[in-house]
């Protein structure tokens, strides 16, 4: 499963630095053959400690991690949804992204150009969902126009979709995004194939230091759960190689900031991770949260899905703390699983298939 995050934001708030940042941790892309690599994309590894103890256990020659994509778009400008400065070139790439982080300033620094009068979070925020909003009324108009002509024909499929767009197009209307709304769970699984830009979970990144920020802004932003990191991008750029103890002399925190906004938006997506281990590679593998066991197998290889016959699971920790398979078999730790089991976050998985 590729995963691909958008970064969004305006001129000069710090998008180019964060982007430069996830380049200097970018993996080596030949073991992940299916991520295509162009000058704005990064590919970075999901952290998991878990991973290292599996490949310690099983003396793995190979571990590959879960990794994310984050897509470096043009700064946005008021009026982007109608093609000013770069809007169309950034409205396309961000369609096929899974999720977006919006970077907002929430620093000071009289060096680098403020687009806007102030240094206000909330108002950037206000500026991103409308040029989105607006990029999708125009998306959804066009569709809808389609749909009603279709929907006379009373195939009960359309006049359903009609029915989706349409309380769709009256939300957008009202300048609200369609993520901020409740809805069915037919209704989301239309519209996620419709890709809306509004539709898409979204975290925000408030470019800056906590102490030295504005306190008002970030009590509304937890009044509103909007889920948001502060982070100084600046300075994690200058720490990217530091040692633990290297960060720590330098009041940092022991965990980069980077790697809690990579975890921050895979868990944004709602997804875990399974895990699959042996002499020859250890590998974290993602699966959307409530995946049964044979969409696990399907993540490893379509044909482990289509001819599935049954799963072996333990838990990493508990695989760990026996001291490997042979002695989890022994202890009777290893368990066998069925079609309609539900991987946990952590499972160790070997599938057992046809094929």
């Amino acid at each position: 499963m590729s995963l691909s995050i958008g970064i969004v934001g305006l001129p000069n708030v710090g998008k180019s630095t964060l982007f430069q940042t996830i380049t200097k941790k970018q993996v080596d892309v030949a073991n992940y053959p299916f991520c295509t690599i162009d000058p704005n994309i990064g590919v970075v590894t999901v952290p998991d400690k878990r991973v290292d103890q599996l490949v310690e256990l099983e003396k793995s020659a190979k571990k590959i991690y879960t990794t994310i994509e984050f897509v470096d778009i043009a700064g946005l400008i008021k009026g982007a949804s109608q093609g000013e400065g770069l809007g169309n070139q950034f409205l396309a790439n961000i369609r096929e992204t899974d999720a977006l982080v919006y970077v907002l300033r929430f620093f000071n620094n009289e060096n680098i150009v403020n687009t806007q009068k102030e240094i206000n979070p909330l108002k950037e925020k206000e500026i991103l969902d409308l040029e989105l909003i607006l990029k999708d009324l125009e998306t959804i108009n066009k569709r809808w126009e389609k749909l009603k002509k279709e929907a006379r024909s009373g195939d009960k499929k359309i006049v359903k979709e009609l029915e989706i767009i349409t309380k769709a197009k009256k939300i957008l209307e009202q300048e609200k995004t369609l993520f901020s709304q409740v809805w069915e769970n037919e209704e989301i699984n239309f519209l996620k194939t419709c890709q809306f830009l509004t539709f898409k979970p979204c975290l925000y990144l408030l470019n800056g230091e906590e102490k030295g920020g504005n306190d008002n802004f970030i009590q509304e932003f937890k009044k509103n759960n909007w889920p948001f990191l502060i982070i100084d991008i600046l300075s994690e750029l200058e720490a990217i190689d530091f040692s633990l103890e290297e960060r720590e002399s330098f009041g940092l925190s022991r965990d980069s900031e980077l790697d809690i906004l990579i975890k921050k938006t895979y868990q944004m997506l709602d997804l875990i991770t399974f895990f699959t281990t042996g002499a020859d590679e250890t590998r974290a593998w993602t699966l959307k949260k409530g995946g049964k066991a044979p969409q696990a197998g399907g993540v490893i290889h379509t044909d482990f899905e289509n001819y599935f016959i049954k799963a072996e699971v333990i838990n990493w920790q508990t695989l760990i703390n026996a001291g490997g398979f042979s002695q989890a078999k022994i202890k009777g730790l290893l368990r066998t699983e069925g079609k309609e089991y539900v991987v946990q976050d952590g499972d160790v998985i070997e599938i057992k298939s046809n094929v």
